[in-house]
């Protein structure tokens, strides 16, 4: 198995002429790096212009392993080959090494960049990417790679601190400024020539740093990358309490200074997982992704696991997007009954800096309330009382200049008795217990459980095997006066915040709730079976299911050429190919076929417009070529219609099993999630402002992530900015206007 890290980026505040003259000061021998042994040049290439420095040496290093370990293999060092390509006129250095010794029995790559900053060209960016692939190591695999680890931990926490070090010793030796490279007196500068923009931000000095350059982090003697270099966007770069800038580079370059002030302390590890599962956002989402924040909590709930929370992260998505969770806090209006009988509310903040909400769940009235409002209004109230609380944890994050990522929680039972214990109640209860861990994973920080009566015990058997281990630790379970005490409430809440009900002196004025009238019961709610206890939405989305021989189209009529058809999907399940069609002939107006899964008219279906009998080329065309969707995929794209018609979209089921004589585990479905759009030709008048009628596909989660403020600001949705990037505007191309804005020009190739 292939051991692979991508670290975030790294800056140095200083330029990167004074980083490299201290990188310089680091050989031939470096104090705070012993494990360097020394090293041998085998190959060197300087450009005429000095501009290019390209060194390759034989590095031995010494590996910090068991003696036992070194007997076996023979060995007291190994040997590393790296090669240093420094560009005075890029101003970049790239090291790229990987192990000579043991080559047969393990890989080690590793590549490190060096690069000026896109928003600060006073500023230097470093990354760094390994990968550790070991095949067979005389049985001892596992501690070589544990060895490999530790040393290359050691290695890159170090490394930042050695450059820091000696970028102090040159300051006070009074060197703060380096002049870039600049090309020798006659020496045309091609490459500045074609990219004015360049000028004088892309040169770097002409001294032979090239030549000093070596094992960047080899310490490890474990790892290093497969690497492909992108080229940073403009960061998104926010204020930290001191009143300097944090910079949060494109999304799958985020700076460890934004890390440890928004995110907290993370091991090299879990940042190397966080960039992983943004990148593979970024490249699945196009733009959408969530704040790292929200990345962060469900990779936490999946331990890590990348591939385990990247599938629990896209599913929440899809249902956030589903249900129009985005809109709740702005749109949703709590009912009346609720507002006077759900006894809970928001009230300060623990010790912590966690916001704090109270619910008096002993005073409670599930029966009435559930007679009065329903099931679905009460889990639609807590789904608010949960993006309240990511809201606030943001808020004081922002205000109190460390993460808060969690709210805490207070549940006063004082009143609990058997007649809680109603089965639908209790069945609502699990609901609302299995929406919320899906969708909200690690937002509880703890929950206090206070005045628990006799009759706790039983509840809590039957609803705690639904409640996930991890949230089950952060239970704190307190039995009559037990909270007043030492170890109770003001463990964790600062006695002045402490609610006068429960024995402190800060009024609270979270509702009491009580016994609902019988006067406000619905009689249309009463005893409401589980299928019809569907949680409601407006959401502009659909659902479909796609089998097996059974595609799902939706029939859009285009007007007048120059339309824009745009669309928007989630791929719920399963795989599928998405083709758009432009019908030659009359298509019909009315579905040929429409097909429900299960065979009944109540569950999900697929619908069909063209026929079997039709020909590719006579009676449709193919105006968006297939394109295969994976599970998980998050699709956004346009077409700009050459021609009035009947355009058509589907989505076919896509097989990626193996032809198989045995009858398949699984059925041959998929679940799509879409919307669609029709943008006439008067309205479109080739601007990217004009886009930002469509409504669909923007998350609230996905304010303020890298992605979306590297749009130079642009306040529409990412989604559509993708209609200019992808395939799907084959005759339209982008430029850019002197002001900044965007203009679209129709190609005139196409």
């Amino acid at each position: 198995m292939v051991q692979t890290y991508q670290s975030p980026v790294r800056v140095y505040k200083h330029s990167f002429e004074l980083v490299m003259a201290a990188y310089q000061k680091r050989f031939p021998t470096c104090k705070m790096i012993p494990v360097f042994l020394g090293s041998d040049i085998t190959h060197e290439f300087k450009s005429e212009d000095g501009a290019e420095h390209i060194v390759e040496r034989r590095c031995k290093l010494n590996v910090d392993a068991p003696y036992l370990l070194k007997k076996i293999a023979g060995v007291d060092h190994v040997i590393f080959i790296q090669k240093n390509h420094l560009n005075r006129r890029t101003r970049t250095l790239d090291i790229v090494a990987h192990n000579e010794s043991f080559s047969s029995r393990l890989t080690i790559q590793e590549h490190c960049h060096y690069s000026v900053h896109p928003e600060n060209p006073n500023w230097t960016c470093f990354e760094q990417d390994a990968s550790l692939d070991i095949k067979h190591f005389f049985g001892f695999e596992s501690t070589v790679e544990k060895i490999a680890m530790k040393q290359y931990t050691s290695s890159v926490k170090k490394g930042k601190e050695v450059i820091e070090y000696y970028i102090n010793e040159l300051i006070s030796e009074g060197v703060t400024y380096i002049p870039p490279w600049s090309a020798p007196a006659g020496v045309e500068n091609a490459e500045k020539e074609e990219d004015p923009s360049q000028d004088s931000g892309l040169r770097s000095r002409s001294d032979s740093i090239g030549s000093q350059h070596s094992q960047h982090s080899l310490v490890l003697g474990a790892t290093a990358a497969s690497i492909q270099r992108k080229s940073l966007t403009p960061p998104e770069v926010v204020l930290s309490p001191e009143g300097g800038p944090v910079i949060k580079t494109d999304v799958d370059k985020i700076d460890d200074d934004y890390i440890a002030r928004f995110l907290g302390h993370l091991t090299m590890v879990e940042e190397s997982q966080l960039v992983q599962l943004r990148r593979w956002l970024q490249k699945t989402h196009k733009g959408k992704i969530p704040k790292d924040a929200h990345i962060l909590r469900f990779l936490r709930a999946r331990e890590f696991n990348v591939e385990k929370a990247r599938e629990m992260l896209v599913h929440s998505l899809a249902w956030r997007k589903l249900h129009n969770i985005d809109k709740i806090l702005e749109g949703y209006k709590l009912p009346e009954v609720l507002e006077r009988y759900y006894p809970g509310g928001w009230h300060y903040c623990d010790k912590d800096g966690r916001p704090l909400y109270i619910i008096k769940l002993g005073q409670m009235d599930v029966k009435g309330l559930m007679r009065s409002v329903g099931e679905e209004a009460i889990l639609r109230h807590v789904l608010s009382v949960n993006e309240e609380g990511l809201r606030r944890a943001e808020e004081a994050t922002q205000k109190r200049g460390y993460p808060v990522s969690a709210c805490t929680c207070i549940v006063d039972l004082e009143g609990l008795s058997m007649r809680h214990l109603w089965r639908p109640g209790i069945r609502a209860l699990l609901r609302i217990i299995e929406t919320v861990q899906a969708n909200y994973p690690e937002t509880m920080g703890r929950l206090l459980i206070v005045r628990a009566p006799r009759v706790f015990p039983v509840l809590w058997t039957l609803v705690s095997p639904f409640i996930d281990e991890n949230t089950r630790n952060k239970f704190m379970i307190y039995g009559g006066k037990d909270y007043l005490g030492t170890g109770g409430l003001v463990e964790f809440m600062d006695k002045q915040y402490i609610p006068d009900f429960l024995g402190g002196d800060c009024y609270c004025d979270v509702p009491e709730g009580g016994l609902v009238p019988k006067s406000l019961y619905q009689e249309d709610l009463v005893d409401r079976s589980p299928e019809e206890q569907t949680l409601s939405t407006d959401s502009l989305y659909q659902t479909a299911a796609v089998a097996k021989d059974f595609p799902h189209e939706v029939l859009i009529e285009v007007p007048e050429k120059g339309s824009v058809v745009t669309w928007d999907f989630d791929i719920l399940k399963g795989d599928v190919t998405f083709t758009v069609f432009l019908c030659r002939k009359a298509a019909p107006q009315q579905p040929l076929h429409q097909h429900y899964v299960g065979g009944t008219s109540g569950t999900m279906g697929c619908v069909q417009y063209i026929d079997k009998t039709m020909v590719v080329g006579r009676d449709i065309s193919i105006v968006e070529p297939p394109n295969i969707c994976r599970d998980g995929d998050s699709v956004q794209g346009s077409h700009v219609t050459s021609q009035p018609g009947r355009y058509i979209l589907q989505w076919k089921y896509f097989d990626t099993t193996k032809p198989s004589f045995d009858f398949p585990l699984s059925s041959h479905k998929s679940k799509v999630m879409y919307h669609t759009e029709l943008l006439p030709s008067a309205a479109f008048r080739g601007s990217m402002t004009s886009l930002q009628s469509c409504q669909s596909g923007f998350s609230s989660l996905s304010a303020g992530t890298a992605s979306n403020q590297s749009i130079a600001g642009s306040s529409c949705p990412s989604r559509i900015f993708n209609v200019f990037q992808s395939s799907n505007s084959k005759g339209i191309e982008v430029s850019k206007i002197s002001d900044g804005s965007t203009k679209m020009i129709e190609n005139p190739r196409n």
